[in-house]
């Protein structure tokens, strides 16, 4: 899978996910502000990761991410590391 495929991916289930209008949804910004998370939105937002690209996330892999971009990078790299496993 790209990497635009997967930002593709990431953005539609966010769309769809958590209602949020796709042009707010941009690699510079505030993944937490622009898609009002609190907590239970993490524990939503770990199962839809998990569930759509099928690696497990750990609590602390969000203490780095920020932006919308951050957030790619990270589904990315794990997709990545989990096709080369």
């Amino acid at each position: 899978m790209s990497p635009e495929e997967i930002i593709e991916r990431i953005n539609a289930f966010l769309v769809e996910e958590f209602e949020e209008d796709a042009e707010n949804i941009r690699p510079e910004a505030k993944l937490k502000e622009t898609l009002e998370l609190d907590s239970l939105d993490y524990i939503d937002l770990v199962v839809v990761i998990e569930s759509n690209f099928s690696f497990k996330v750990k609590p602390e892999d969000f203490a780095g991410i920020v932006t919308f971009q951050d957030f790619y990078d990270y589904v990315i790299s794990k997709v990545n590391a989990k096709a080369f496993a």
